[in-house]
């Protein structure tokens, strides 16, 4: 059986009371947030509704079970794609800051995706990683980059973002 999400617009209908979910119902933080302001209780067949253990992220045992078509990595050292996202204030040279820590490790960019609006800009790469490069030390290197008022880049693994985006 497939599972349900609670929303916040869910807990709205329902009114005042105590609102009964299954076990494996899943609860937005909207959700919660909701049926705290509203005093609205939530219950399960067993008492008290608590959220479970965590069942999300790319290494997490019922990602495994239910995502058997997304590989896993071997550690650290895997070839594969990388997702670079980079939002911040527009200037000269910030593709050129992160191409060329890019460079440095041998990747290649499959693709690139850019958006300016008023002086900001947003930018996704799409990156692919040689093998034997250490993808923890390229996320370090490639979010320091920007300083705290300038620009923030973020990396994901292209399995957490598949993971992430599959709903």
């Amino acid at each position: 059986m497939p599972r349900r999400f609670l929303t916040a617009e869910d807990v709205r209908r329902a009114g005042s009371g105590p609102l009964e979910v299954s076990s494996e119902t899943l609860v937005t933080p909207h959700a919660r947030q909701v049926a705290e302001e509203l005093g609205v209780r939530l219950v399960t067949g067993g008492g008290d509704w608590a959220p479970g253990p965590p069942d999300r992220g790319p290494d997490a045992e019922g990602a495994r079970r239910t995502l058997p078509h997304l590989p896993e990595p071997d550690g650290d050292d895997t070839e594969g794609s990388v997702i670079v996202t980079a939002v911040g204030l527009n200037r000269p040279g910030v593709l050129a800051e992160l191409t060329g820590v890019l460079s440095e490790v041998g990747a290649s960019i499959g693709d690139v995706s850019q958006r300016m609006i008023e002086g900001f800009f947003h930018m996704v790469l799409i990156v692919n990683i040689p093998q034997g490069c250490d993808f923890g030390e390229l996320k370090k290197k490639l979010e320091c980059l920007g300083g705290t008022d300038d620009y923030a880049v973020n990396v994901m693994h292209e399995r957490a973002f598949r993971f992430m985006h599959r709903v």
